[in-house]
């Protein structure tokens, strides 16, 4: 993905950067923002509760974003205990992600519609909001997925019935391992499990616009 985006030219590679640097940190902010709003200062005493980027950004992550097309920012800390809805707030500080590349995503679709009459393809605003458009449903529909340490897994975990606590440990324990088995798994085979996830969600969109 990257190196198409370097035949292009650095100022395309420039504005795709930025749009993972802009989705990645309103992601993470807005973990940070639900908690404190629900009554948990710990990512606000950590420092997330910002919009500076270097707060937000985990390396791996970021590359992943570059290189695969799906990615994540620094995970952001909270005390469950401290939230004020107890059985629920776990899963809105974990939707608040997604919810906001939701936002970005429309936002940024909205503006490229907007401008696109005035503008080649080629013009570095076009391509800065159809990559922020791309990087923000990339963000969204990967953190869904209902693995940890991904944000769906805590909206699975809430609705999940106690007799299943075992699955819950179980995934708690091992979700990263199987995570990275799965994009391993997926790329080696060629199988295109996410690619295909991807791929129905921009379809549905397109036909949506």
């Amino acid at each position: 993905m990257i190196f198409s985006l370097l035949e292009v030219g650095a100022g395309a590679a420039v504005a795709f950067v930025l749009a993972i640097v802009i989705g990645i940190t309103i992601h993470e902010f807005s973990h940070a923002l639900a908690g404190y709003l629900m009554g948990d200062m710990t990512a606000r005493d950590a420092g997330r509760l910002t919009l500076n980027p270097l707060a937000h950004l985990d390396p791996m992550g970021s590359f992943m974003l570059l290189f695969a097309g799906f990615g994540w920012g620094k995970p952001t800390p909270y005390n469950p205990y401290n939230l004020r809805y107890q059985k629920w707030g776990p899963a809105i500080v974990a939707v608040a992600g997604p919810i906001s590349n939701l936002v970005g995503a429309i936002v940024s679709i909205g503006l490229l519609i907007a401008v696109s009459s005035l503008y080649s393809p080629e013009n570095l605003l076009i391509v800065f909001l159809s990559s922020l458009f791309f990087i923000n449903i990339m963000l969204m529909v990967f953190n869904l997925i209902p693995i940890p340490p991904l944000d769906g897994s805590q909206i699975l975990f809430t609705v999940l019935p106690p007799r299943y606590d075992n699955i819950k440990f179980f995934l708690t324990k091992n979700g990263i391992f199987i995570l990275i088995g799965l994009l391993i798994f997926d790329n080696i085979t060629g199988i295109g499990i996410f690619r295909g996830i991807f791929t129905f969600v921009f379809n549905l969109i397109g036909r949506i616009l």
